[in-house]
């Protein structure tokens, strides 16, 4: 069996868990990923900011860590790649105003390959216009952006997956059991349900 080659697409103030996670459950299955920011290299990092519900009308904001990329944005070519992981946070409002990140995003997509977006990485989805005629969740603050996009925005538990065709989406980290489970599964990397 070949290793399976994930890019993972991040920028300053990602969600914490949303990327550390996921990256290290996708490292624990033999998964090779890699991680890159626009602008930045590989050796470098982004800062990270950590997403709570604590009872406020929306989630609390507090520093995170660094996550340090491993390769270099500007070197990206897709073909290579089984999959990309979209982790939410603020990064995705400015990520999606790149227009190589946007390019990414369809490349994946017309080439069918799986694709799994959380919590506010639907808005680079929906900045690519991947999303029309399709079925996703995201963060219920972007439900209307992805609404917008053409998509059916299916409100669902927060620790629950939507899976449509080759997109997996979570509206936030509590999700990060099915979220990984259902991104392995389209990678064809064996898991249990």
């Amino acid at each position: 069996m070949s290793v399976k080659r994930v890019l993972l697409l991040a920028g300053d103030f990602v969600e914490d868990y949303e990327v550390m996670v996921p990256y290290q459950t996708l490292l624990t299955f033999g998964v090779k990923v890699d991680t890159v920011c626009p602008d930045k290299r590989a050796g470098e990092f982004v800062r990270t900011a950590i997403h709570d519900f604590e009872g406020d009308q929306t989630y609390s904001e507090k520093p995170g860590h660094r996550f340090t990329l491993n390769a270099t944005f500007s070197d990206v070519e897709t073909k290579p790649y089984h999959g990309l992981l979209i982790p939410g946070g603020r990064a995705p409002e400015y990520l999606r105003l790149n227009h190589r990140v946007r390019e990414i995003v369809k490349e994946f997509n017309a080439a069918g390959k799986p694709i799994a977006a959380i919590c506010h990485g639907l808005q680079i989805l929906a900045a690519a216009g991947i999303l029309s005629g399709r079925k996703c969740t995201a963060y219920p603050a972007c439900g209307p952006e992805v609404a917008l996009a053409g998509a059916e925005y299916v409100p669902i538990e927060l620790d629950a997956a939507l899976v449509d065709g080759n997109i997996v989406s979570a509206p936030a980290w509590p999700a990060h059991p099915a979220f990984c489970r259902e991104f392995l599964k389209l990678l064809g990397v064996g898991v249990s349900s």
